[in-house]
């Protein structure tokens, strides 16, 4: 019972950790996002890629960003070429993501960079960066944990939990995602193009 009453009274005594600032200029995102950019046609990437730039992102030439993705933070954003947030991606960076050259995230996937400490009775906010590593993929409706970077390559299959950093060119999946297999790649006439193969 004295846990329960610890519990009900950090719902009282929670208090936002972030800044005015930075609460300022995420309600100003807000409005800019939904009313100059999420009705952008979908084809419309440099448009996006131009607010997103001027709200303090990184964003490579190539890179893709589809509409109806949510951006928490943009100024915590970095995008390399031909990376890309597909579809309804849910991008919560109140800490730093990084997608680098050629990494995607699919449709209906979460990047999470916070958390509340759960061992705190007020909750306190704790944060870690994701990266995604150059070719690497999150697939439709996967989860990424604060603080996991998925590795050169790797691939989270559709619907993983990935609570922990994904080794190069490897398969996970499930909840929690465990390794399913190693990832190669095929030249157009089916072979192993990777060095030391026959």
């Amino acid at each position: 019972m004295a846990v329960s009453g610890a519990l009900a009274d950090s719902a009282v005594v929670y208090r936002s950790e972030l800044s005015f600032r930075n609460r300022v200029g995420r309600s100003l995102w807000a409005v800019v996002w939904w009313t100059l950019v999420r009705p952008s046609p979908r084809s419309f990437h440099a448009w996006r890629r131009l607010w997103l730039r001027l709200f303090g992102a990184q964003v490579a030439s190539s890179a893709s960003i589809y509409p109806s993705a949510r951006i928490w933070a943009p100024w915590h954003l970095e995008m390399g070429h031909r990376s890309a947030l597909g579809d309804y991606v849910d991008c919560y960076n109140v800490d730093r993501v990084v997608l680098e050259e050629g990494a995607v995230a699919s449709q209906y996937a979460f990047l999470c960079t916070a958390s509340h400490d759960i061992s705190d009775p007020r909750h306190r906010l704790i944060t870690a960066p994701v990266r995604l590593c150059r070719s690497s993929w999150v697939c439709a409706g996967a989860y990424v944990n604060m603080g996991v970077t998925l590795g050169e390559g790797a691939v989270a299959a559709a619907r993983a939990v990935v609570v922990k950093d994904v080794a190069p060119w490897t398969v996970v999946g499930g909840n929690p995602a465990r390794f399913l297999k190693a990832r190669t790649l095929r030249d157009d006439n089916g072979r192993d193009p990777s060095p030391g193969s026959s």
